[in-house]
């Protein structure tokens, strides 16, 4: 593999487990800033700012800034903004998500809003599903910031972003439009956003159907890594397959 490549890194199951730092993942981190390597750090989660992130990132010893990160709430504003400019949008999430729309201009209402926007929150709320599910019914646009039906917590899965969207598709008989992995809208996002190319840059993952394929899906070169939901055996059962596999990203060669 080349060097001097640029990196998109998931988050959960690549640099941590819940709330501990997968081993090695802060030297490998501190290598792509000693070389000048070009990175971001990619989550779905849309709960967090980039800011509140990186916190809980160095608090743990990942030195990650926040200018480091791109989550699906930024590519889900990006989304609205060039699809809408300055329009109106029924929000469920929580500061990670609101902040990142006011931030393009969007007005949040639940009066005849343009969109109705999803993503996770800390506690899914019944009333502010009802009424997402009206507004969606009455002729909102659906937009959902990830399709991951569930998300790990300490305790062990909660219902995510994709589960809450089926129950509003269920009831409203219209399907969200998923910004986040695998759609290559956020890859082109984040690409985007770093200031790179697709050709020059590797994505890593532990997902063989998020973060693989949207990799694959962008052009880009793909890594898996085995030290989050992915096991060696189950690889081969997908028609499409990584250019590298390493236990973590604490044997990937720079």
């Amino acid at each position: 593999m080349e060097s001097q490549k640029n990196y998109l890194i998931d988050m959960d199951g690549v640099l941590v487990r819940g709330p501990h730092i997968i081993p090695g993942a802060d030297k490998f981190i501190e290598s792509l800033q000693a070389k000048n390597i070009k990175f971001l750090v990619l989550t779905n989660n849309a709960m967090y700012t980039p800011v509140d992130l990186a916190h809980r990132l160095q608090i743990i010893g990942l030195p990650i800034t926040a200018s480091m990160i791109f989550t699906s709430a930024m590519a889900t504003a990006r989304f609205l903004h060039t699809q809408h400019p300055n329009g109106t949008a029924f929000v469920i999430g929580e500061s990670g998500l609101t902040e990142e729309i006011h931030q393009v201009g969007y007005v949040i209402t639940d009066a005849n809003p343009d969109y109705v926007v999803l993503g996770e929150t800390f506690a899914y709320n019944l009333d502010y599903i009802t009424r997402g599910i009206r507004l969606v019914a009455a002729g909102a646009h659906f937009i959902a910031t990830n399709p991951d039906p569930t998300g790990p917590t300490e305790r062990g899965i909660a219902p995510a972003c994709g589960a809450m969207a089926a129950l509003i598709e269920k009831a409203s008989g219209k399907s969200p439009f998923f910004v986040g992995k695998p759609n290559p809208f956020m890859m082109r996002s984040a690409l985007n956003h770093l200031g790179v190319h697709s050709e020059n840059t590797v994505m890593i993952g532990d997902r063989m159907d998020t973060d693989v394929v949207a990799g694959i899906e962008s052009g880009m070169e793909t890594i898996l890594v085995l030290s989050g939901l992915t096991q060696r055996e189950g690889i081969t059962a997908f028609p499409y397959q990584p250019q590298h596999v390493y236990d973590s990203v604490a044997d990937i060669p720079l």
